[in-house]
């Protein structure tokens, strides 16, 4: 079914040069402010203190956050847990340790509902952190691995080194903006990367298995002339698979509240650079690595006949 059909293929490979410029532009920029101001890392990463705290009627998040905030805590993290439950995250205090930091907090939500009471509290330390940093980047490098791997064994080597630049270039471009504007950096956010790696290159196997197709169909017409089809004829699908899963992100950035913030914003600038990368940066990368009819389509050698 196509809601969304185009009578002529779109020169999107005339427009390559152009587009793989803005994108080099936007991975340099990215790349300049991870290394000029960093990440802002969550309590997960840089170490702090867990608390659960439980009440026996439900309470007002925002009115806790407000609380914590005027206590000194603007980064605490807050979230339901359970009907009657809340999770707090504290970063480190100097010279304050973890018990008087969960006193002091605890004094200053108690009056939010009635019968409060402090279930756990546990302290994450830095090593912990460092440990979570390691293994999320051996993560995304493992992901990255995978993806090489199968996009090889699939396609080719052209298509997987393509389709690697171009989901490489998506993470960067998310991690920049959460350096730019120092968004928190938590496992949520880590979560989505992630999903936005596997998300990312759904969308450039499905262009790719097109590139194939059209490489055995179209054997008059040029490699530029196959990639501009095999783009226009799987926008119908692009148009409606994505928008329908930016709604439901988009419906979780305005609606979900401070706990699922950054979670749904990665989400959102991922998807969205996911579908540009697939579509004007690993395509041209394909074109450009030099990938020809003869590296995809075997040629049926005509059998010699043997004179007697």
């Amino acid at each position: 079914m196509e809601f969304f059909k185009f009578k002529k293929d779109i020169p999107f490979m005339s427009y390559g040069k152009l587009t793989t410029t803005i994108s080099l532009v936007t991975f340099i920029l990215a790349i300049f402010f991870l290394t000029t101001r960093g990440l802002n890392l969550s309590v997960e990463f840089t170490g702090g203190t867990l608390m659960e705290v439980s009440y026996s009627q439900p309470v007002n998040i925002p009115e806790v956050r407000t609380t914590l905030d005027k206590i000194g805590y603007p980064r605490a993290v807050v979230q339901n847990f359970g009907s009657n439950s809340i999770i707090i995250r504290l970063p480190n205090k100097q010279d304050v340790n973890s018990a008087d930091l969960s006193n002091q907090v605890f004094n200053a939500i108690s009056p939010l509902a009635s019968t409060p009471q402090i279930k756990s509290v546990s302290f994450i330390g830095p090593e912990v952190g460092h440990d979570l940093v390691t293994n999320g980047l051996l993560a995304i490098l493992f992901v990255c691995l995978g993806i090489l791997v199968y996009l090889a064994a699939r396609f080719q080597w052209r298509f997987a080194v393509s389709a690697i630049i171009a989901n490489m270039h998506d993470v960067v471009i998310i991690l920049g903006f959460f350096a730019f504007f120092r968004w928190e950096f938590s496992l949520t956010v880590l979560a989505a990367i992630l999903a936005v790696l596997g998300y990312s290159v759904n969308e450039s196997v499905v262009v790719f298995d097109r590139i194939r197709e059209n490489f055995r169909t179209m054997r008059s017409n040029d490699v530029p002339e196959i990639i501009n089809n095999a783009i226009t004829t799987t926008m119908s699908r692009t148009i409606i698979t994505h928008g329908c899963t930016e709604m439901m992100v988009l419906s979780m950035l305005f609606f979900g509240g401070p706990s699922l913030h950054e979670f749904a914003i990665a989400l959102t600038i991922g998807i969205l650079f996911g579908i540009y990368s697939s579509v004007l940066v690993a395509s041209p990368l394909v074109m450009w690595l030099g990938v020809s009819k003869t590296n995809l389509v075997k040629i049926k050698k005509a059998k010699e006949e043997v004179v007697v």
